[in-house]
């Protein structure tokens, strides 16, 4: 039996020892690492970016090969592909533990490694990062290399358009390797996934192509390194006059095969010796080495723990908020012919697979390209259409000054759809959606709505459907909630009410506790804990964050001796500080808990363990509350002899 190459591996410097002819062999190794971690196979699994680490193995095994970081910087966009870059630099021992709570995160972190120089998340942000640090070398000196490794999808963001158009004049040793997979989450899409994938298949190319790689391999001094330049720039022109890549004053290379280790491993060498920036275009298979990411390179983008034969996941019992959606408004959809749906490239985490294929010509993805969708959606809506924007809360950050300067300053009729409102656990912080509140309240114009389960979900999406009088925002949690089931016909919300849940076992309550969208049956877990301390609680579901349901606050601040509210949320500047703000504004002092997350970035883990650890739980309002409320003194009668 061959030895097992990985168990080796404890740093960069063993993968340079091995002999070029047994990286095959490795790279084997970490696929079938890959799949036994991330699938049921690992008893601890939660499962993870399976396909896009599938589809980088050779390509990290080579630059790890060539290069050598710390020293050497690498920058990974969103980074969700870096968990072959973490077997390798000391960490294998520990990738078992990847996405669980205090185990590695799903991303890259500087806190995290020494070889770990750039975090991220969320894509778009590798290039201008990479640039920043190779500018930053220069200036004090430095020799290292700053390699950036960005998707195809990548160049669906504005923002790394921008710093290509800056590279050349501000460096000039920066290496960009673009993997060329045709997918971020969803198959790529728009004018610059159709320009790459012409480089790619033009058979002129492709012939004259084999003849470059030939001189790449075969580099000995000048001339052969003139040589493979000029007919480079020969087998462009012949293609198009003018190439993106070179008129942005970067030196491109390729398209070269992403799984070919010897050829990369040349290519890399070549590049290390070019001082001018260049760009190597490399062709991988997303899912590459395993059959069914292959075969749906969507689904394993990222997942949850899975059966390793067949790729299988365990369905949910209930449909997912996200699932909801899609199916909602397609319905809707049936009614008005004003409506339209529109993505930033997570058509199946959205939800809306189920709308593009009923509303085909309704349907808008425009890639990663949040600021864009945010203004396309209002240029829609300019035209009389009601564009329903579904993007991630975390995402939707990326679309902040559209939001404020041409959705509400306009008060333009859009649905902001924030899906993954709140807590987004194994993910960890990049991913977590507990800012909207925050960023969301405080602008005129703008309504904001959130469902404590499926049923209302559906109710809100129709009031957001009929509502005219600006923009309207929704955010909702990852996942399933109650499993309450939406009624045939959806109900028209009035906007700012707030529903009583429950009353209190007497009247008045003593307690009343306000528990935002998702967050409300921990308010009812909480009333029953204290009613059975005898001490009746009072339940309110809130529903819409702005405008406040300021009649029900003012009732129940001046008749409960404590007031409770419940937030999937930071607390600072959440919806318990505006309900603080209010009483304060009308001079109510009744004392308040709030319950929500602290002012610092959350860790990743599952939501139980999460919400326990910061005290977002009904035993800890509980606590909270009791040490709050006056002690009731009990009259003894008198007893006269």
């Amino acid at each position: 039996m061959a030895k097992n190459l990985l168990e080796t591996i404890n740093s960069p410097a063993d993968v340079k020892k091995l002999a070029e002819r047994d990286l095959p062999q490795l790279a084997q190794e970490v696929r079938n690492e890959l799949v036994r971690v991330l699938s049921a196979d690992n008893p601890k699994s939660v499962g993870g970016h399976l396909g896009p680490n599938l589809g980088v193995v050779e390509l990290t095994i080579a630059m790890h090969r060539v290069f050598s970081t710390p020293s050497d910087k690498f920058v990974f966009d969103v980074s969700h592909q870096g968990y072959v870059h973490k077997m390798l630099t000391g960490r294998r021992e520990r990738f078992d533990t990847i996405r669980q709570y205090e185990g590695l995160n799903g991303f890259l972190l500087r806190s995290e490694s020494e070889h770990d120089c750039y975090g991220a998340g969320h894509a778009g942000t590798a290039l201008s990062a990479a640039l920043g640090m190779a500018v930053g070398r220069d200036l004090r000196g430095g020799d290292e290399h700053v390699v950036c490794v960005a998707g195809d999808a990548a160049l669906t963001c504005g923002v790394s358009y921008e710093a290509l158009n800056n590279a050349a004049e501000q460096t000039r040793r920066f290496i960009v390797v673009l993997n060329d997979n045709e997918w971020s989450i969803a198959k790529n899409v728009g004018a610059i996934a159709t320009y790459l994938n012409r480089i790619a298949t033009h058979p002129t190319y492709s012939h004259l192509h084999e003849k470059a790689s030939h001189f790449v391999k075969m580099i000995g001094g000048q001339f052969a390194l003139d040589l493979a330049h000029k007919m480079e720039a020969g087998v462009k022109n012949l293609l198009l006059p003018s190439v993106i890549f070179e008129e942005l004053g970067l030196r491109y290379y390729g398209p070269i095969d992403g799984h070919d280790i010897p050829l990369l491993i040349k290519t890399f060498q070549f590049l290390k010796t070019q001082n001018e920036p260049v760009i190597l275009h490399i062709l991988t298979q997303k899912g590459r080495g395993y059959a069914p990411a292959i075969e749906k390179p969507d689904k394993f983008h990222g997942l949850g723990k899975f059966e390793p034969k067949t790729g299988a996941t365990k369905p949910t019992a209930s449909p997912t908020f996200s699932e909801i959606f899609g199916r909602a408004l397609s319905k809707f959809a049936e009614q008005n012919n004003r409506l339209v749906a529109i993505t930033a490239a997570m058509p199946t985490g959205t939800g809306l697979v189920s709308f593009a294929e009923a509303h085909p010509t309704r349907y808008f993805d425009v890639g990663i390209a949040e600021e864009h969708a945010a203004l396309f959606a209002c240029g829609l809506a300019v035209q009389g259409f009601k564009p329903f924007l579904a993007i991630y809360s975390t995402f939707m950050q990326r679309a902040y000054d559209m939001i404020v300067h041409d959705m509400a300053l306009q008060n333009l009729n859009i649905a902001l759809c924030m899906d993954r409102g709140g807590l987004s656990g194994d993910d960890g912080p990049t991913h977590h959606g507990l800012f909207d509140i925050g960023y969301l309240r405080h602008i005129p114009n703008l309504v904001f709505c959130t469902p404590k389960d499926e049923a209302e979900f559906v109710d809100m999406l129709w009031t957001m459907n009929h509502y005219v009088g600006g923009p309207i925002a929704i955010r909702y949690p990852r996942g399933v909630g109650t499993g309450a089931k939406p009624a045939d016909q959806p109900r028209l919300l009035e906007i700012g009410k707030s529903e009583v849940v429950r009353h209190g076992t007497t009247q008045p309550a003593r307690v009343a506790l306000f528990g935002l969208g998702a967050m409300c049956s921990m308010a009812e877990a909480a009333a029953v804990m204290l009613e059975a301390r005898g001490i009746s609680a009072a339940v309110i579901n809130p529903r819409w964050i702005k405008p406040l349901d300021t009649g029900t606050l003012e009732f129940y601040g001046r008749s409960v001796e404590v007031i409770c509210t419940f937030e999937d949320h930071v607390l600072h500047n959440g919806y318990g500080c505006s309900v603080m703000e209010h009483f304060s504004e009308e001079g109510i002092a009744v004392p308040i808990v709030r319950v929500g997350w602290p002012d610092q970035f959350v860790e990743h883990g599952s939501v139980e363990v999460l919400r326990s650890k910061h005290g977002l739980t009904a035993e800890s309002a509980v606590e909270r509350i009791l040490a709050l409320l006056p002690e009731k003194t009990v009259e003894v009668p008198v007893v006269r002899a």
